[in-house]
């Protein structure tokens, strides 16, 4: 049971952050954080964003979970959620960053429909370049309007 319930939080976590990370790009990062956000949006020739602030931010929801549910014995359930954030966290860098931004190069091409779909998804969001005005926040879930026909 003890292994179940550490599984179900894990996998309960991951796909709530969707959730957090929809909220998050909309009302912050095009938002109040736009500023942060901001270079995502325009062509550059530079590896690091000011947008990549957002990962470091993140990242210490995870990292003091995980912690705390090392060290505090009654809160042993705070490790599946820490790392259910990170596994989200490290989706996020090999789909966004590496699979549509190709930020780091490889050789590879989208076959799946859900993956192409999730890709055109991003892609459109990318079309708008300001503030106000973009569409398809998520991440794991793009509607089946971005669906990329044969």
């Amino acid at each position: 049971m003890y292994y179940f319930l550490h599984i179900l939080l894990f996998v309960s976590t991951f796909f709530l952050m969707e959730g957090a990370a929809w909220a998050t790009h909309k009302y912050i990062m095009h938002g109040f954080l736009w500023s942060w956000h901001k270079d995502h949006h325009q062509p550059h020739e530079h590896f690091f964003e000011k947008n990549d602030y957002f990962a470091v931010v993140f990242s210490i929801p995870s990292i003091l979970t995980i912690m705390a549910g090392f060290e505090i014995e009654f809160l042993w359930f705070l490790k599946s959620i820490g790392f259910g954030i990170l596994a989200y966290g490290i989706f996020y860098v090999v789909f966004h960053d590496i699979i549509v931004h190709r930020r780091i190069k490889i050789k590879f091409i989208a076959k799946n429909p859900y993956l192409r779909r999730m890709i055109k998804a991003h892609q459109v969001h990318h079309r708008c370049k300001d503030k106000n005005g973009a569409e398809a926040f998520g991440f794991l879930y793009a509607p089946k309007k971005y669906k990329v026909e044969e």
